[in-house]
């Protein structure tokens, strides 16, 4: 199984999915982590730096393809915040969505996963997202 969690600087979570620098991929084994690789955001305009302060309007799914494609051999993403529609378009291919609620490191993201104590994102999908 893959998890894959929103960063910042390969040390920190992202406040939010679309706009981190990189993800980090961890590799789980019997329930534990066995591995960790990094992949570099180059699969959204943000992770691109293409749109500044701009807000997300215009954007539809279908703008998504790529950052899902990059992540479809994994099974959750952990993040801070997430847009409506990019947490729908992972959905639609069979990856679960969870925000977290408290500030933590991406080890203790992805423990608190695999001991069943994060819930799937519902309707708070983003702090201060439209």
């Amino acid at each position: 199984m893959k998890i894959a969690v929103a960063s910042s600087d390969g040390t920190n979570i992202s406040p939010h999915f679309g706009r981190s620098s990189q993800f980090l991929i961890f590799n789980i084994e019997e329930g534990k982590i066995a591995g960790r690789e990094v992949r570099n955001n180059t699969f959204t305009a943000h992770g691109r730096g293409q749109c500044g302060g701009e807000q997300h309007s215009g954007h539809g799914m279908r703008d998504h393809s790529p950052i899902v494609e990059a992540l479809s051999d994994c099974q959750a993403v952990l993040c801070y915040g997430m847009g409506r529609r990019a947490a729908e378009a992972l959905g639609h291919e069979g990856i679960q969505v969870f925000v977290l609620r408290e500030e933590c490191t991406p080890e203790q993201a992805v423990s608190l996963f695999l001991e069943g104590k994060l819930t799937p994102a519902g309707d708070e999908l983003c702090r201060g997202h439209s």
